[in-house]
């Protein structure tokens, strides 16, 4: 099941979030090596012109998704779909992939783009379309079903690897952000409180006590975040006092990314900042509250632990859990504390032998 030949014009399709990109850059990586002189257009998020900047090697331009009924990412409403649909159109692409999910409502807007062939997944109960579709393989970690698409194209995927490309720029700004709060990269531990939805979210109060605790152990907590998610981190960084650097709003990706990329563990929800830990090989303990962990956990297991329990209404796609987050709440302190004790045994580039905190 190849593409069409002579392909120069390929638009793919996943207006979605950060930790999303990151799990399909091993397919877009694939998709370059078997299309070097195309031009490969992102169809995504308006956040997303940062991401096509950082993967220049695979990405060449950003369209920005208006937004459509079925499509939660942003405002549903179709009052500019037939507007973009036509201008795509006049783009008269070659290849046209939908990579935002399962089919469906995704496959009926790709097919409005009239590229010369599609390309993409099929539910079960979907009835076929002409082009080169496969079946939603449901049972597949992210970055392995997005692979298994580029290899019905044809592409050799042979590499599974994430990625996060860091400029001069962004070590400049791990530099600073280093010096400015007198952070060590041999003691550097990163707390991440946040994620999108609030059902994925570990309690704030259990990551303060697991934080509190390693600090003590002598390691160096700092607290990151986006500005937009002040509310959780203050509240650590309150209860926290001295013993951890509050980094919220002062990080880029890339300065993020850097970050991660010299620090001893990564402790976090499954969230975005678990895949930048993935990609940048950065031993990490996930708290996985609510979603599917097949599907999200990051494909190493030993280096990147992720913790979670099964009650029967996971996964679950809540906002905010109506049962009061039994997954979450079976996740204790003392299980995470003895995980990540664990990790840094294991991989920390070096041992701590005195003890730094007051």
């Amino acid at each position: 099941m190849n593409a069409v030949a002579d392909t120069r014009r390929i638009a793919i399709f996943r207006a979605l979030q950060l930790g999303d990109m990151l799990c399909c850059v091993p397919a877009l990586r694939a998709l370059r090596k078997r299309y070097p002189d195309a031009h490969i257009v992102l169809i995504g998020l308006p956040w997303a012109q940062a991401f096509v900047d950082r993967y220049s090697h695979l990405l060449d331009e950003l369209i920005v998704f208006p937004g459509a009924v079925g499509f939660p990412e942003q405002r549903e409403t179709d009052e500019h779909l037939d507007g973009f649909c036509a201008m795509m159109s006049e783009r008269r692409f070659d290849l046209a992939i939908q990579m935002h999910g399962s089919g469906g409502v995704a496959n009926d807007l790709v097919a409005r783009w009239n590229a010369r062939t599609q390309a993409g997944f099929i539910q079960p109960d979907e009835v076929s379309r002409p082009g080169s579709f496969i079946a939603w393989p449901d049972d597949l970690p992210e970055p392995t079903r997005y692979n298994a698409l580029m290899h019905a194209l044809g592409c050799d995927t042979g590499d599974q690897r994430l990625e996060i490309p860091l400029s001069a720029k962004d070590l400049d700004e791990r530099r600073r952000l280093m010096d400015a709060f007198g952070l060590e990269a041999r003691r550097l531990i990163l707390v991440h409180v946040g994620a999108q939805l609030p059902s994925r979210r570990w309690p704030v109060e259990r990551f303060t006590q697991v934080a509190r605790e390693l600090a003590c152990d002598g390691w160096q907590i700092a607290i990151t975040g986006s500005a937009s998610e002040t509310t959780l981190t203050s509240a650590i960084a309150a209860s926290l006092g001295p013993l951890a650097a509050d980094l919220t709003g002062h990080t880029s990706l890339g300065g993020l990314a850097a970050l991660v990329g010299c620090a001893q563990l990564v402790v976090c929800n499954d969230t975005g900042l678990s895949h930048v830990a993935a990609a940048m090989r950065t031993p990490s303990v996930v708290i996985a509250s609510g979603s599917d962990t097949l599907r999200w956990a990051p494909l190493d297991h030993e280096r990147h632990r992720v913790l979670a329990d099964y009650p029967p209404c996971r996964p679950c796609s809540y906002r905010e859990c109506p049962f009061g987050h039994p997954c979450a709440l079976a996740i204790d302190v003392q299980q995470v504390l003895d995980t990540a004790r664990m990790q840094l045994n294991r991989y920390a580039s070096q041992p701590l032998t005195t003890t730094h905190a007051d």
